[in-house]
């Protein structure tokens, strides 16, 4: 078992002892994803990139950093384990697109959306 199954097994776990499944609708599994995606992009508000960088080496901001992740994590297993995706292997397929999209003689060192490498 990889760790995107073990995880998902303990997270259906947690949810069915607690009678949650009845509000895990794809739906409502994508709206909290983007929540919780907010939550991790408030960590950076109204900081500078430096103070930014310096969230994991301070023990405070490091534990909110962490949660924040782990809850975006955890949602996005639900939502795969939801809509039937294995997501290791979307994850490779996607990487192998992007690789299409995104050659290294062309991409190399860009910040140019693959639409615009020419």
């Amino acid at each position: 078992m990889d760790d995107f199954e073990t995880l998902t097994a303990a997270l259906r776990e947690f949810r069915d002892a607690r009678d949650w499944r009845q509000f895990h609708s794809l739906r409502n599994l994508i709206t909290s994803l983007n929540l919780e995606a907010a939550e991790l992009l408030e960590l950076t508000q109204w900081k500078s990139d430096a103070e930014v960088e310096a969230l994991p080496g301070e023990p405070l901001a490091a534990e909110a950093l962490r949660d924040e992740c782990a809850d975006i994590l955890l949602y996005l297993l639900l939502i795969a384990d939801t809509a039937g995706i294995d997501l290791a292997a979307a994850a490779r397929a996607k990487l192998v697109k992007n690789a299409a999209k995104y050659p290294v003689d062309k991409a190399r060192g860009s910040r140019a959306k693959y639409s615009e490498l020419g």
